[in-house]
């Protein structure tokens, strides 16, 4: 059976399109995404602006054509961080409705944070000992805390890449001061809103999945283009991270946006992403992170792929 699963996130739109061959097996047929910056000025208006609405709404209409194109019987459409929170959140999936006939499902964080687990395990496979699981996006950070199949504890923060850039932006060259202030913001909010259980977690894997993290592991690699297979599985050292965000704060946006790998409408959204990277790293007592391609959108389908007859 052909699935077509489309995330619909504060800052990207994801499309899959697979083979479902059986439950937890499937053979990717294509894969895309595209930076529509649903999350535009929500933090500050609480509600979806009317671009940010007409140009996610143009590609989830393109993919889901694509997706059936392609052969797909099942289509399925998950909205997450924006939708769930902005005060036209619904209003917004109820037009995605109207213009492609496929029902928008809007989940909860909590839904968010074990469907991306379950994404990231269908990559990375099994790992042995305690594992933190963070997804950074646009408006929310997820974080989870599994041993083996067990969940021991899921938190959905709002606390997402596109906000953060709004308040700290940094168009030019980014000064120590500016970042640090970044830096502490992050660091404020994990300490307040993580749970005990993850704080301090000295996990045996830190696993980061979603555009920060993969852009960062391409980066560190020197792509010229981006591989997920060589992505996948990629350690990040607190050293490598670190040299990064001295790379990435020595340029300007325009300079950030030539970078190979840094996909359009990144280029401002990359360094408060890499201040949820170290914040974290210092509240669960990691030295590294572990870059998984597979997310929430391999959750998805992960899920499809268990409920396939």
């Amino acid at each position: 059976m052909r699935v077509s699963t489309i995330d619909v996130g504060t800052n990207t739109v994801r499309l899959l399109v697979a083979d479902v061959e059986g439950p937890g097996a499937w053979r990717v047929v294509t894969q895309h995404q595209t930076v529509t910056r649903l999350g535009e000025g929500l933090a500050a208006s609480g509600a979806l602006g009317e671009a940010p609405m007409r140009r996610t709404l143009a590609v989830v209409v393109d993919y889901v054509a694509r997706g059936i194109g392609l052969g797909a019987v099942e289509v399925k459409i998950v909205a997450t961080s924006a939708m769930r929170e902005a005060s036209n959140g619904r209003a917004f999936a109820d037009a995605i409705e109207r213009a492609t006939g496929r029902r928008v499902q809007v989940v909860s964080g909590e839904d968010e944070a074990r469907l991306t687990l379950r994404g990231v395990r269908s990559g990375l496979g099994r790992l042995a000992g305690r594992v933190v699981v963070f997804d950074i996006g646009g408006g929310s950070t997820e974080y989870i805390l599994a041993e083996g199949p067990r969940i021991l504890a899921a938190v959905s923060l709002r606390l997402g890449v596109v906000p953060l850039a709004e308040r700290f932006p940094f168009p030019g060259r980014v000064d120590p001061d500016g970042f640090a202030g970044l830096l502490g913001e992050v660091r404020g909010r994990l300490a307040r809103e993580l749970p005990a259980a993850i704080r301090g977690a000295r996990p045996a894997h830190l696993v980061g999945t979603a555009g920060t993290v993969t852009t960062l592991g391409a980066l560190d690699l020197g792509l010229r283009h981006y591989d997920p297979r060589r992505v996948q599985g990629h350690t990040l050292s607190r050293a490598a991270i670190e040299a990064q965000r001295a790379r990435l704060a020595s340029l300007s946006a325009a300079e950030r946006a030539d970078l190979p790998c840094l996909e359009p409408g990144r280029a401002d959204l990359i360094l408060p992403g890499i201040a949820i990277v170290l914040a974290t790293l210092d509240e669960v007592g990691a030295d590294r992170v572990v870059v998984s391609d597979a997310g929430l959108r391999e959750g998805i389908l992960a899920a499809a792929a268990d409920a396939a007859p």
